[in-house]
């Protein structure tokens, strides 16, 4: 590799300056060729001009934020809120609509995918984790089989639905191979688009950037909300290359279901989620679980200042968190807790995905961001003990002020929502509590059936068997005896007693 032209340098060099951000050239004299060529095209590819804009608009937000009161922010109306809770008729009308949708080649997907597995003690992207069921799937082959299942009872024919699963930067490569080594899991690999979320660099409070080595400048990920951005940039290089936005309407794709990667009870695609806010006439909508005690720690969608958001559990007072609806049932009036699952029609996509930086600005993070002494000839490394400096991200839920006709649909926490966020042994939303709630979801599936589960059996139900506890019928009768991993009907034969 070597260095770049010194006239191309130097006109890049003229643009940081005038953006004020021309000390990210500090060693630029004492780096080798390779290291000039590196720091060059990582320079190229970051328009300082924006990240000065992004940095003063953050600011501002977190000024105005700052200023917000209690007194700005209401449950949800009643009138845009609905649940599944007790309206097995009403959801079984929504399963029918979202159905004809997938049917009709209307429905795509959208993973958020970008994490890794630090905390799991695994390096590689948590979508590749081995949670620990009996049949060792990872949670990309879970809902990569519920895709296949879905497709299969919607009887589309030749309307898949397609996947689209944005990475990050270092998880990228890794989640391509896994798939490649994995044979897609037995979809259509044309049907499954990968794509990166954007990076950052990291600021001073005054919004300098910081060098993390004397050649390369310190980044981090936009946050979840770089959705949006990500959904708008080029898919490769090539010119003319396709935008996923511009790759969903040469499917004839209508709506859109967005869901992070970590939950295992992730219903992908939900026909009735999708249906639910079809019937509404939703731009937009959220899925939620019911928030039962106040002083859980869980962001909850409501409205802020005559919009809709999602509202820390920081922002709320103690009197407002429990605070009761004045009906007969007595439930937390904010109450519905945000599971980061979204429905979108792809028109409001296109619009949010339009809008200026300035109206959907970012959220500042202080962190300890260990960085380069500009003034150490030897450009040395300081690890700071304290925050010194921010990283900025945006949310996926930050586009819901922007939403004109809104759905929110409560779901059974119980059968749709255990994220997979903490160690191995840690007791809460680790992969022991995964395997647990998703085999305790697929025992009541059973048991609706018709069959029964012996007492301490392990059952798992593969997706392909059932995608939310229909086509059990010929379980009526069984007594499940035998543990084990049923990928057909007769498998579960096998695990009953003897007729």
């Amino acid at each position: 590799m070597t260095a770049p032209p010194q006239h191309d340098v130097q006109a890049l060099r003229n643009s940081w300056d005038q953006a004020g951000q021309g000390h990210v050239f500090t060693f630029w004299d004492h780096l080798s060729p390779e290291q000039q060529a590196a720091l060059y095209s990582q320079l190229l590819s970051i328009n300082p001009t924006r990240v000065n804009a992004i940095h003063a608009a953050a600011l501002k937000a977190d000024k105005d934020a700052a200023s917000s009161t209690s007194d700005d922010i209401s449950p949800p109306p009643a009138d845009q809120s609905g649940s599944v809770i007790g309206h097995d008729d009403q959801a079984a009308a929504w399963n029918d609509t979202g159905l004809a949708a997938v049917r009709e080649g209307k429905v795509a997907v959208v993973l958020m995918a970008g994490g890794q597995g630090t905390r799991l003690g695994s390096s590689a992207p948590k979508g590749c984790y081995d949670i620990g069921l009996p049949s060792h799937k990872s949670l990309f082959q879970l809902q990569a089989e519920r895709i296949r299942r879905l497709q299969d009872i919607a009887g589309g024919d030749d309307k898949a639905i397609p996947w689209y699963i944005m990475t990050s930067g270092p998880t990228r490569k890794p989640t391509e191979q896994f798939f490649e080594d994995n044979a897609f899991f037995g979809l259509d690999k044309a049907n499954v688009v990968f794509f990166e979320q954007g990076v950052l660099p990291c600021l001073t409070d005054d919004g300098k950037i910081f060098l993390d080595s004397p050649s390369s400048i310190a980044v981090a990920p936009d946050g979840n909300g770089g959705i949006y951005a990500a959904l708008r940039s080029p898919l490769s290089p090539s010119p003319n290359a396709p935008t996923v936005l511009s790759d969903l309407a040469s499917r004839g794709v209508e709506y859109v279901h967005c869901y992070g990667v970590d939950n295992c009870l992730v219903r992908v695609a939900d026909p009735v989620f999708v249906g639910y806010c079809v019937a509404r006439g939703a731009d937009c909508g959220v899925k939620v679980v019911k928030k039962t005690d106040p002083a859980e720690s869980v962001g909850v969608v409501a409205v802020k200042r005559g919009k809709f958001a999602v509202v820390e559990y920081s922002e709320i007072s103690r009197d407002m968190s429990e605070r009761r609806d004045e009906g007969g049932a007595g439930d937390l009036a904010f109450r519905a807790a945000n599971i980061a699952n979204h429905f979108y029609t792809r028109a409001f996509l296109e619009e949010v995905c339009a809008l200026d930086e300035s109206r959907m600005p970012f959220h500042i993070a202080r962190k300890k961001i260990p960085h380069v002494d500009l003034s150490s000839p030897a450009g040395e490394v300081v690890k700071p003990s304290k925050p010194n400096g921010m990283k900025l991200e945006q949310f996926v839920f930050d586009v819901f002020p922007f939403v004109r006709a809104f759905a929110l649909l409560e779901v059974e926490r119980a059968r749709e929502f255990s994220p997979l966020k903490n160690a191995p042994g840690t007791g809460v939303d680790d992969p022991q509590t995964s395997v647990r709630d998703l085999l305790r979801e697929q025992r009541r599936w059973l048991e609706r059936a018709g069959a029964t589960v012996r007492e301490g059996v392990e059952v798992e139900l593969s997706p392909g068997v059932s995608y939310a506890g229909e086509g059990l019928e010929a379980a009526r009768g069984l007594e499940i005896v035998r543990g084990g991993v049923v990928e057909s009907v007769e498998d579960l034969r096998k695990l009953a007693a003897a007729a």
